[in-house]
Formats: C-alpha cells, sequence, structure tokens
C-alpha cells in the first residue's frame, strides 16, 4: 500500500537531499568518509525493523501457528504393529491387525481379482471421473448382494446405494445425512463394545454416541437379557446401529431367533436401525447367512440404512470399496435422498475411486467370476473356523481346563479371547505375542505353523 520507491512511507529521495557534499578541504581531516546514500539506507533499515517489530512478535523469529496443539494418543493397533516390527524373535505374532492372511501368514489376493484385473487391462479402460454416486452398476450389485436379488426393495426400485470410501467411508456418509436428516433424534446407540473406529466417525458427524448392553465378559458371549433390556429403554425414534455379522471386536452374533426379538423390539420402540455390514460372507462363507438380519428387518417393514464393505470379502483392502444404501418408502423418496447424498458427498471427496469398484463390479456381475468369488470367500472362512477349532484342540492337548467353548463359538475374523490385559502384557513380553490390551485377537494371523505356539503361551499365562 506504499507509493513505490518508499519505505514505510519515506520517500528515499527526500531523505538523499537532505545530505550536501562534504568540502574537499574538510574530508581530507578525515580517516574516511560517509556516503550520504548509505546513511540514508542505514536510518530507513532502523525504521523499517521497529515498525515491523512494533506490529509482529513473530518479526524477529520462527513463529509457529501450532504451538497449542497437543500431541494426539497412538492408534493402538498401529501401536502393536510399530512394536511388533521392532521384536526380533523368531517366534513373533502379530495378532492386532484385521487383514485376512493365508496359512503362511501372508497377504492374500484372490484368484478371481486378478482375472476382474485381467478384463480390466484387455478393455484399455480409461481414468476419467465418476458421478458424485459413483459406477452405477457396482451399487446396484452391491445392494442385490445385501438384499438378495429376488427383494422386494430392489425390484420396486425403493432404495438408493452410493459408492463410498469403503465401509469408513460409508459409516461417515449415513453419520452426515443422519445428522443434516434425521429429524426425530441425534442420539446414537451403539453395542458395548463396538468397533473403535465408530465412536469417532458418529461423533464428528455431529451425532450423540450412547451405547447398550452387548457383549457379557463373564461368559465371553451374547448379553441377549442385557441387549433386550437396555434397547428397551432407548427412548423413541432413536438411532440403533447393528453389525449384521461377525461383530467386531468380540465375534459374538446374536442367533437368528434372537435376531427375530430385536427386529420385534425395534419396531416396538419406532428405534431407526443402521446397520453396519464388513464380512458378508466372510464371517460363515454363506453370503445369504450372514446377511440374513438385514433381510430380516426388512421383511418386518423396517426401512434402514446399510454400511458395506469390500475389504475383506473381496480382499479389496486398498481399493477402498464401499456402499451406503438407504431402503425408503418408494422410488420418489429415493430420488430425493440421492439427491441429497449427492450434496453432501461432494464436497467431502467429490467422487469415490474407480478402480476398486470396477474389480467388484467385473466380480459380481461376470457369472464364472462370481461363483469363483463365492468359493474363495468360503475358503477364507472355513481357513478361521478351523483355526478357532485348532486352537482350542491345541489348548486341551496343553492340559488348559478352562472352557474354551467361545473361541469356536464365536465368528469371524476377531475373537475376544477373555484374557485379562495382565495375561496380554505376558504374552507380549515373554512370548512376543502382540494383540489389544482387551484380549482381542485377530484368528487372521494363527497359522497351521504357530497355532500350537499361541496355545502354550495363552496356557502358560493363563493356568
Amino acid at each position: 500500500g506504499q507509493e513505490p520507491g518508499s519505505v514505510s512511507g519515506v520517500r528515499l529521495c527526500s531523505l538523499a537531499v537532505s545530505f550536501r557534499p562534504v568540502p574537499r578541504q574538510l574530508s581530507a581531516s578525515f580517516h574516511f568518509t560517509v556516503s550520504p546514500v548509505a546513511v540514508a539506507m542505514s536510518l530507513l533499515r532502523s525504521r523499517f525493523l521497529a515498525t515491523v517489530t512494533r506490529s509482529s512478535p513473530c518479526a524477529a523469529r520462527a513463529c509457529s501457528w501450532w504451538s497449542h496443539v497437543e500431541m494426539g494418543p497412538p492408534d493402538p493397533i498401529l501401536g502393536i504393529t510399530e512394536a511388533y516390527k521392532r521384536d526380533t524373535s523368531s517366534k513373533k505374532m502379530n495378532l492386532g491387525v484385521g487383514a485376512y492372511r493365508d496359512d503362511n501368514g501372508k497377504p492374500y489376493v484372490l484368484k478371481c481379482v486378478r482375472k476382474a484385473e485381467s478384463q480390466m487391462n484387455a478393455k484399455n479402460l480409461d481414468k476419467e471421473y465418476l458421478p458424485i454416486a459413483g459406477f452405477a452398476d457396482f451399487n446396484k450389485a452391491s445392494a442385490m448382494l445385501a438384499l438378495g436379488e429376488e427383494n422386494e426393495v430392489i425390484k420396486s426400485n425403493r432404495y438408493v446405494a452410493v459408492q463410498s470410501i469403503s465401509g469408513t467411508g460409508s459409516l461417515r456418509i449415513g453419520g452426515n445425512f443422519l445428522q443434516r436428516f434425521y429429524k426425530y433424534s441425534r442420539d446414537l446407540y451403539l453395542p458395548k463394545p463396538s468397533w473403535g473406529n465408530h465412536t469417532p466417525i458418529f461423533r464428528d458427524a455431529g451425532l450423540e454416541v450412547k451405547a447398550y448392553r452387548y457383549y457379557d465378559p463373564k461368559t465371553c458371549g451374547f448379553d441377549f437379557a442385557g441387549a433386550l433390556d437396555d434397547i428397551s429403554k432407548i427412548p423413541e425414534q432413536s438411532i440403533i446401529l447393528l453389525h449384521a455379522c461377525a461383530h467386531n471386536p468380540t465375534g459374538v452374533d446374536p442367533r437368528p431367533e434372537q435376531w427375530k426379538e430385536l427386529a420385534a423390539l425395534v419396531k416396538q420402540r419406532k428405534l431407526f436401525p443402521f446397520f453396519d455390514m464388513a464380512y458378508q460372507g466372510f464371517a460363515s462363507g454363506d453370503i445369504n447367512r450372514d446377511a440374513w438380519a438385514v433381510r430380516h428387518f426388512i421383511e418386518q417393514g423396517i426401512n434402514l440404512v446399510l454400511a458395506q464393505s469390500f475389504a475383506k470379502n473381496m480382499g479389496l483392502y486398498g481399493e477402498r470399496v464401499g456402499t451406503f444404501t438407504v431402503v425408503c418408502s418408494d422410488t420418489d423418496e429415493a430420488k430425493r435422498v440421492e439427491s441429497q447424498l449427492k450434496i453432501l458427498i461432494r464436497p467431502m471427496y467429490s467422487n469415490p475411486p474407480i478402480n476398486g469398484a470396477r474389480i467388484a463390479a467385473t466380480i459380481l456381475n461376470t457369472p464364472e467370476l462370481r461363483m469363483e468369488w463365492l468359493e474363495e470367500v468360503k475358503g477364507m472362512a472355513n481357513r478361521i473356523i478351523s483355526m478357532r477349532e485348532q486352537l482350542v484342540s491345541n489348548l486341551k492337548k496343553e492340559g488348559s481346563v478352562h472352557n474354551w467353548q467361545h473361541i469356536t463359538d464365536q465368528i469371524g475374523m476377531f475373537c475376544f479371547t477373555g484374557l485379562k490385559p495382565e495375561q496380554v502384557e505376558r504374552l507380549t513380553k515373554e512370548f512376543s505375542i502382540y494383540l489389544t490390551k482387551d484380549g482381542r485377537i485377530s484368528v487372521a494371523g494363527i497359522t497351521s505353523a504357530n497355532v500350537g505356539y499361541l496355545a502354550h503361551a495363552i496356557h502358560q499365562v493363563s493356568k
């Protein structure tokens, strides 16, 4: 804002002309001479620095805008992984990370995924942006997988499905949508315990997160009576989150007859169900069995929202493939809901990534690839089930007198062992076995080669 040729509003020329040349006869008596311009620039510099220092306390040093930001707590799962990496034991086991491993303990890419990628590469597809709602072929196939191809909701087209950034993104879209448009309540009830990321996702979306009883630490099973009692007291029209199958982190699922009672109670209390289904097919090996609860609720006339992930059941972890589905009253409502979901998504990430959705859609919509996928996902589920059985068998061989039936009763990738924090600490320090302090293990980290060692270690800390 200053005129050219000035510093802090002082014109250079006005200072320069105030100095007259020193007469030659006088200059000889000095040991040195001072240039008028140098003096002027020195005065200007002093004035400029004084002005800047008065106006900005950060002028004389590097100033931080974020000195008030505190160090956040480390992620518990990532912390386990880092500790595991530093361990030099040849017998070390990482049972913290929720990603499938084959029986050699290696990451596994499904054969049907490789074939789908080959088909896509042969088509020389472009990399253009997807629409805001994502890849339409994938969205439809995903909804049909969850709800069933013959479901009345699918046939009448009274639903909307949008592609999301895996399960986490789906939950966040759902949380934001409910916060903006579900006018009846801001309270969302989670099972206790629930996936650790549920609370921050819904809290950051602006919902009030509360809890209902679910897991019974005494039996390492489902606290059915406690769940019914708590749910019966939830204020009407509140939101309730339900794990469709393979409850994370406990692996404890209601039986079909229990699901029926839960559905009846939810309907009676006029609660709004939000299903999270991250393990369809991966839990039992049967996509229909794993989706049974969601479909039963719909059959009972209960409209709901659903989050899906294809990380576990297709091994598309890094592709971030998911869907958020809203079951509506009619097609007109579905169109209006879709329009608002697009408005929500646009400032979040504009549109979702294309590659993973193409892979999943190719598998779901190509009959031979779909059949191969069903076989492979069943194979992954069966390996997990086998590891549970082998762990219990080896614990008995070790001479353990505890009842470990809950390990085989639970289902899916995770198992709540019932181990106490001090026992978990001993497993890590004495046996280099890494897991979360609550005793949860990822069964995918167990192999035929290390299951005996794990059983021995558990017996040593629990006998």
